[in-house]
């Protein structure tokens, strides 16, 4: 099967049931050149980086940049729709308004990258590494299971349930078993997002918005809460901390959360 059929499928099985997206990537064979190789270099991007005129944004849709070391370049705004960047190193990268949707970053380094502003629909991005990222005010509406996001920044960004999309299923940010230790969610959109068994330890949700999203099992210890619209938060089984009970009342199973 061609690596653009598999892509096809697996998107759109995602889009009927994202919580099967780790299953999913079962049936897809990650070996396969397209997913695991790169048809260009980081010599071809420097100079294509080179050569870009003012306004102009760099075009790399569809490319397989997969194990490329991009560390520290400047791609702001470049269109990566579908690329695949799996296991490709972007430690220190600017990525600010970057196109990311349908692409491809399982097992991604982005520690230190900027995201400002990117826009990442039905992206794979599990068991990324992104520690100290920051994405504020960006659009994340994709796979980051099992991800590292210790103290990342996600000011004002968007990773809310896409509700104008529910003919193709529930498409949102899942945050499953992921590595938040520390980060920050000041004034984000999380509304029925995946949280379960995610680790929060000391996460900042101020003015937040966690209506109906799914933490089941996770761990919130040391979170702050202020201000945060937690109605309908599943936190069956979650830890959190007694003195938050007040800030997390309109929770949902908040009698079934282990406090701490």
């Amino acid at each position: 099967m061609s690596a653009r059929i598999c892509a096809i499928g697996l998107l759109l099985a995602l889009s009927v049931a994202p919580s099967c997206a780790q299953d999913m990537l079962q049936g897809v064979d990650l070996a396969q050149p397209a997913y695991s190789q790169a048809e260009i270099s980081r010599a071809d991007i420097e100079k294509a980086i080179a050569a870009r005129t003012t306004g102009a944004p760099l075009d790399f849709s569809g490319k397989s940049l997969n194990g490329l070391d991009l560390s520290h370049l400047d791609l702001s705004g470049a269109n990566f729709r579908a690329a695949r960047l799996n296991r490709v190193k972007l430690q220190g990268a600017k990525l600010d308004g970057a196109i990311l949707d349908q692409a491809w970053l399982i097992e991604a380094d982005l520690n230190g990258a900027s995201l400002k502003g990117a826009h990442a629909f039905a992206a794979q991005m599990q068991r990324m590494k992104a520690d100290g990222a920051d994405f504020s005010q960006a659009r994340l509406a994709g796979d980051l299971s099992g991800a590292s996001l210790k103290g990342a920044i996600f000011d004002g960004a968007d990773l809310a349930a896409d509700m104008k999309n529910q003919s193709m299923g529930l498409m949102r940010a899942v945050l499953r078993m992921t590595q938040l230790q520390g980060a920050r969610f000041q004034h984000a959109n999380l509304m029925s997002a995946d949280l379960r068994f995610a680790h929060a330890a000391g996460a900042d949700f101020t003015d937040a918005n966690l209506a109906n999203a799914d933490a089941a099992g996770a761990d919130f210890t040391g979170a702050q809460w202020r201000d945060a619209k937690t109605d309908g938060l599943d936190l069956d089984s979650a830890r959190i901390d007694a003195a938050a009970g007040d800030q997390l009342s309109k929770a949902q199973h908040l009698d079934r959360a282990l406090r701490q």
